[in-house]
Formats: structure tokens, C-alpha cells, sequence
């Protein structure tokens, strides 16, 4: 069985899913939000609705798909709109949606550079993509909750590798894979631990970029904090290095080649 598979029937991600605070999806969801009034916008692995409903209230057409059959039995109460799929193939058309995003799912897909494409896919030219993830990669901060990034000898391993992933984007971009992990699971079931991906904001901007998108945003905080706060947090590349993965990109108009990020 595929990790995928595996939350097809977990009950019990359903069920934590439903206790999320709305300040954990909150920034997600308004970056999500469309420019214009009515507009479609789907959220890749909709858990139970919460996202779906916020930006339903807020006028959207919103649409939310889970590879979890009992998220989506939640989710329905939320919406009609919200549907099981196969995480793989999104069952909409090209360039269906003004936005597209997926928030603590990039990590846990087995195929996440096709992931993205098909994201991009799914959005209309000029429409946005939103997609946030823990940064495996961390080099600062503390109270770390993945082993990946605890501790100074991991903190210097994660170092040592983004400055080859940098390397590697230059001299050979079309070699570049986000690097996988063991799962880890645990009894009772608690999320993000079991992840598969080692996402971090220099990836998933590459690419992006590579499947034709601008970069408009790269942050290391998922969640509202204080603006001088989130200033002082996102105004250096010691962004890269902490936190989480919150990047915020449009698809080009005319799709273009990729280009060495900066």
C-alpha cells in the first residue's frame, strides 16, 4: 500500500483535522482567495472543509479535493464541491481555476514534482498558486518537531545539503528531485510526522519557476504573526532557513523555460 493509500480510510486525520484553529489555515486561505468576486479556486487536500467554507463565505466558487474518504464525508457537509480523488489527477480541466493551492500536503505526496505541475496545470494564466509546507531544511530555530530538524548535527546536514541542492539548480537543474524521507509512524496517529518529502522554500520555487510560474512570495511564517514581526522574519535569505515553506507564485501567460533562481 502507498502512502498515499494509506489516509484513504484514517479516520483519525479526519477527526484531528476537524479540530484545526482557524489561525492555522487562515493566511493560507486569504492568499488563496481571488482577486475577483465568484471566481473558482481549489484547495488539494481539502481535510474536512475549513478552507472550502472560509472561502466560500468570502463569495468564491470554492472546490476541494483529499486522497481521505472520511475527510471528504466531512467535507461534503461543508460543500458539495469537495470530491474524493486519486492524488494524482486533478478531474478538472486546464486552467479551470483563478487559484490553486495546497497547504501540509506537498510533503506528503509520492510524486511531488508531478504534484506541482499538476497544480500549475489546474490554474488559469495569470492565476495564482499557493502552496505551504514545513521546511525540512531548517537551519535555525528551536522546538523543532520533526527529528529531520533537531539538533545542531542535523541543523549543519540540512546546511551542507541546501548549499548542494543551490549547486545542483545551477549546474544541472534538470536532475533536481526533492529529496525523500522515512516515514515516521506512530500510535496514536499524529500528522506531519509521517511525511515523505523533505520540502524547503528553494524547491518549491524552483519548481514552480520550472513549470512556468513567477514567483510573488516566499515566507517562512504559514500563519499571521505581527507585521514588524513577520518583517523582521522575511526580510533576509535567513528565510530560507527557518520555519516553513510558504511560497505564493502566478502562472505565466506565456509559459517560459526555466531560469536559474537568484
Amino acid at each position: 500500500m502507498g502512502h498515499q493509500e494509506s489516509y484513504r480510510h484514517n479516520q483519525a486525520y479526519a477527526e484531528f483535522l476537524e479540530s484545526w484553529d482557524a489561525n492555522f489555515y487562515a493566511k493560507y486561505a486569504d492568499y488563496l482567495k481571488p482577486p475577483r468576486p465568484g471566481a473558482r479556486v481549489l484547495d488539494v487536500g481539502c481535510g474536512v472543509g475549513q478552507v472550502v467554507k472560509r472561502l466560500t463565505d468570502a463569495g468564491c466558487e470554492a472546490y476541494g479535493v483529499d486522497v481521505s474518504e472520511p475527510n471528504i464525508e466531512k467535507a461534503s457537509r461543508v460543500s458539495l464541491r469537495c470530491r474524493f480523488y486519486d492524488g494524482k489527477k486533478l478531474p478538472f480541466a486546464d486552467g479551470f481555476f483563478a487559484c490553486v493551492g495546497a497547504l501540509n500536503v506537498l510533503e506528503h505526496v509520492e510524486e511531488p514534482e508531478s504534484f506541482i505541475e499538476e497544480l500549475v496545470r489546474a490554474v488559469e494564466p495569470g492565476g495564482r498558486v499557493v502552496l505551504s509546507s514545513p521546511n525540512f531544511f531548517r537551519v535555525l530555530g528551536f522546538r523543532d518537531y520533526h527529528v529531520r530538524m533537531r539538533g545542531l548535527r542535523n541543523k549543519g546536514r540540512n546546511w551542507r545539503r541546501l548549499l548542494q541542492k543551490l549547486n545542483q539548480m545551477r549546474t544541472d537543474p534538470a536532475s533536481v528531485r526533492f529529496d525523500r524521507m522515512t516515514p515516521i509512524v506512530k500510535e496514536p496517529f499524529t500528522p506531519d510526522d509521517d511525511a515523505i518529502v523533505a520540502t524547503n522554500p528553494l524547491e518549491i520555487a524552483f519548481f514552480l519557476r520550472r513549470t512556468g510560474c513567477e514567483i510573488e512570495m516566499i515566507a517562512c511564517t504559514d500563519r499571521y504573526v505581527t507585521k514588524p514581526l513577520d518583517v523582521a522574519l522575511n526580510f533576509t535569505p535567513l528565510r530560507y532557513l527557518m520555519f516553513n515553506a510558504f511560497v505564493v507564485a502566478r502562472k505565466r501567460r506565456v509559459a517560459g523555460n526555466l531560469e536559474p533562481p537568484p
